[in-house]
């Protein structure tokens, strides 16, 4: 890995020398080779000895740290302002408008405005943005296995869900799920933003920004771990429930983000881990909608189902 101190190589991972031309499968969808290069070295003053592992760990959390306020901010400010005008007018908000914009305008100007914010910040191009992130059009084998390993995460998931159950552990809720499940009619709309949303926008600012970064200074291992140390305790924020439940809540999520982060690390494509990503929480959040509706004959059906929406990535 070159020194991404150095003002003569690119600072991301596997960087290349600055001159060299682009790879062409940043943009086309061939394989991945080095997509993820080159952005411009003419960073702020505290980002120059981007080799720190301490400052890796450092602009990690502050970043995680960043989306979860102004997640909470916007989410805050757009309640308030639905309540507000629901006051004025005497008239009661649906549910689209009350928890689903809400929720939507919180993933899309939080995650998205701190990742962007900070990669500008640094000086980088529309264009070095891309090849840093890896956005580029997944090939059929990536496909397949965005595909598969959600399947294979929701198997483990269920797994995992029985387990707690097993030993009388009982996860946090997860509000976002449990909104869902005691409202179906809001299903689809809530599957859709997993897609187009959570998938995209959590992928962004936790493995697109937060593990590329501690790339620049540490091996695959220790960025993927790191990465998941900011994203599962992030979710507290969505969690509800005594201390020891929210807990187990979020040492379970280390299991999704560990996943995630070596899917990325290993396609260094950001669109592979965002579909990865919406499809696992749309299929659990199903599963735990039809184990809870119709399995209340099955023993522990529908406690599986609310440990399993516990696991959601959101």
């Amino acid at each position: 890995m070159s020194d991404p101190s150095d003002p003569d190589t690119g600072s991301g991972r596997g960087g290349r020398e600055r001159d060299e031309p682009a790879d062409p499968a940043a943009s086309d969808g061939g394989e991945p080779g080095t997509a993820r290069t080159a952005v411009d070295t003419g960073d702020p003053p505290d980002e120059t000895d981007g080799g720190s592992p301490l400052r890796a760990v450092g602009v990690a959390f502050g970043l995680g740290v960043a989306g979860i306020l102004g997640l909470l901010a916007v989410t805050t400010v757009a309640g308030g302002i639905i309540f507000g005008v629901a006051t004025l007018t005497g008239r009661q908000p649906s549910l689209l408008v009350s928890f689903v914009v809400p929720f939507v305008a919180g993933q899309v100007l939080a995650f998205v405005g701190v990742s962007l914010g900070y990669l500008r910040w640094r000086g980088l191009s529309r264009e070095e943005i891309v090849a840093y992130l890896g956005v580029r059009r997944p090939t059929v084998v990536e496909l397949v296995l965005a595909v598969f390993g959600a399947v294979g995460m929701i198997a483990l998931a269920l797994v995992l869900s029985s387990l707690v159950l097993l030993f009388g552990t009982e996860p946090a809720q997860n509000q976002g799920a449990q909104m869902t499940l005691d409202n179906p009619s809001i299903m689809p709309l809530m599957i859709a933003a997993m897609f187009l949303v959570v998938g995209p926008c959590e992928e962004l600012l936790f493995r697109g920004v937060i593990q590329s970064r501690a790339r620049e200074a540490l091996s695959a291992a220790p960025a993927i771990l790191l990465a998941a140390a900011v994203f599962a305790p992030a979710h507290v924020v969505s969690l509800s429930g005594g201390a020891s439940a929210v807990l187990t809540s979020i040492s379970i999520l280390f299991v999704p983000s560990l996943i995630f982060g070596a899917v990325y690390e290993y396609t260094e494509n950001l669109a592979v881990v965002a579909l990865m990503h919406g499809l696992y929480n749309s299929l659990l959040l199903t599963i735990a909608y039809v184990a809870i509706t119709y399995g209340p004959e099955v023993e522990n059906a529908g406690q599986a189902g609310q440990a399993g929406a516990a696991l959601l990535g959101l």
